[in-house]
């Protein structure tokens, strides 16, 4: 591991205890929705955290079991006859992954436009909120980490909050409550005061409280109770032996049966695709604008899935919403999502009775923060001044993730997107000048862009620029172009911050900065 990882530790530190903390009671709840043992769950986090985090190239991103694979895992289970023989699934969908990286697949999340990536962005926000405030108030019948408008129970989005205001909890309520008010607080004031209250995050602050209510629920100090439904409810593990006797390992007999390679191919597809919009998610939220290699992301996922298969989890991708927890409190690098995987791992084997004792409410309150800071009310004015190009992708996402789920509405704005961008996509973006070496002996890269650039010329542009090598400089012409698409235009303002990074002087002619 490069010793440079190291140099954020003071971001990345608390950032990953709060990611362990979110991560915790959606690994379980997806792995209940899944069918699967709850351990399986705790597993795929692990190795989403750890193996993935090692390997992958994103910096902020955070892997580990997704809730839009829970219906496929649960219907493949029941199709196949066993756990063991899924694991086995899951071990292909790795290989089948790993080789779409390596014959470089991951071009494909260039071609998500922006407005729609940030309606993914904002649809999630929105359904996190809807979807945590009746774990919020002490009605749990829906898994944590669900992403689906329908409820297998045949109920939904709205009539679970419906229900949930009628059926409410007091001691749910009363620490949602005190939670909510120490989460403002801190954000508003005390982190303004004092760097201690940079390093020591609310939301750590937000589960200790939790536990002490909880406790002192328990014990009959306060007049209230939670049922197990309402709390962390993590397999416990009477030392190292028991946490490793928990392990399943595939059932290889079944390589020749065909079902199994049907499962891994739609289980790759979905994980893939699900991993790639993430990618691009978690760029867009990057505060520095790193670029993610999706083909190695490709690559670290297959390995994650080959791996998780062998030791008994479920597939893993990378998730938004624990990569935006992620960014949200402060993570700078890809330790805090390592990090994160750790304390999974330490809390699984040493303290599960002690994380027993979280409420749900308590986690409900951190990811509300979370969903709020994802859908500001401002982005939407912001979108719309963009103009109708923009907006109607972004609202036709937002919307359709919220009645729908999360590929779906994507897919649904996607269609919305190209049908305004088509009329004026056309395919020519650039052309590269010949090199030449400058005063300060820098190599000088002279792009000159088309006259239409649209959307679909991202990839292109995007491979232009990040083969320029480091410490060099590149021109970036845009005196031809008439039509620059907001993505492409949104590229180049935020390469000037990547280039940094890799001290590449950028100079741009003709170029307009978008509308922020």
């Amino acid at each position: 591991m490069n010793s440079n990882i190291f140099k954020d530790i003071k971001s990345d530190l608390p950032a990953s205890i709060v990611v362990f903390f979110v991560a915790l009671p959606l690994c379980l709840g997806i792995a209940l929705a899944s069918g699967a043992p709850l351990f399986s769950g705790v597993i795929a986090g692990i190795v989403g955290g750890i193996v993935v985090g090692l390997i992958s190239g994103s910096q902020l991103g955070v892997s580990g079991p997704a809730a839009g694979l829970a219906v496929i895992v649960l219907a493949a289970i029941s199709s196949l006859g066993s756990f063991d023989a899924f694991l086995l699934a899951v071990v292909i969908a790795g290989v089948i992954q790993f080789l779409l990286g390596l014959f470089k697949a991951g071009f494909i999340a260039y071609f998500v436009p922006s407005s729609v990536i940030k309606g993914m962005l904002t649809g999630i926000g929105l359904l996190i909120i809807l979807k945590q405030i009746p774990h919020a108030l002490g009605y749990d019948l829906t898994f944590e980490g669900s992403e689906s408008f329908f409820e297998p129970d045949g109920s939904n989005t709205f009539s679970s909050l419906m229900d949930a205001w009628n059926l409410l909890t007091p001691g749910a309520l009363l620490i949602a409550a005190v939670s909510m008010g120490i989460l403002i607080f801190w954000d508003a004031v005390l982190t303004k005061k004092h760097k201690l209250f940079q390093i020591l995050q609310g939301p750590i602050v937000v589960v200790l409280v939790g536990i002490l209510f909880n406790y002192l629920f328990q014990t009959g100090a306060l007049n209230f109770s939670l049922s197990p439904s309402q709390i962390v409810d993590l397999p416990v593990s009477n030392g190292l032996g028991e946490f490793v006797n928990q392990f399943t390992f595939p059932d290889f007999s079944q390589l020749t049966n065909i079902e199994i390679y049907k499962v891994a191919i739609v289980m790759a597809i979905v994980a893939s695709l699900e991993t790639l919009l993430c990618v691009e998610a978690t760029d867009k939220l990057d505060p520095i604008k790193r670029v993610t290699p999706t083909n190695l992301e490709l690559k670290a996922q297959g390995v994650g899935n080959i791996v998780s298969g062998l030791i008994g989890g479920l597939p893993v991708t990378q998730v938004i919403v624990r990569s935006s927890a992620n960014i949200t409190f402060g993570a700078q690098s890809k330790l805090s999502a390592i990090l994160h995987g750790f304390w999974l791992l330490l809390s699984a084997i040493t303290i599960a009775s002690l994380l027993n004792m979280i409420p749900l409410a308590s986690l409900a309150t951190i990811l509300i923060m979370v969903g709020y800071k994802l859908a500001k009310p401002s982005l939407f004015a912001n979108m719309y001044k963009l103009g109708w190009e923009q907006f109607a992708p972004f609202v036709a996402t937002v919307v359709a993730i919220l009645l729908t789920d999360l590929l779906t509405g994507i897919g649904i704005g996607l269609i919305v997107g190209v049908f305004f961008s088509l009329h004026h996509s056309y395919r020519n973006s650039h052309h590269m000048k010949e090199s030449q070496t400058n005063q300060d002996g820098r190599v000088v890269h002279h792009i000159v862009l088309a006259q239409e650039v649209s959307f679909f010329n991202k990839a292109s542009i995007i491979e232009a620029l990040e083969a320029i090598p480091n410490g060099e400089k590149v021109v970036i012409d845009c005196t031809n172009s008439k039509s620059i698409s907001y993505d492409v235009a949104e590229f180049i303002r935020d390469y000037h911050l990547h280039a940094k990074l890799k001290n590449i002087d950028v100079e741009t002619i003709g170029f307009i900065q978008p509308k922020s």
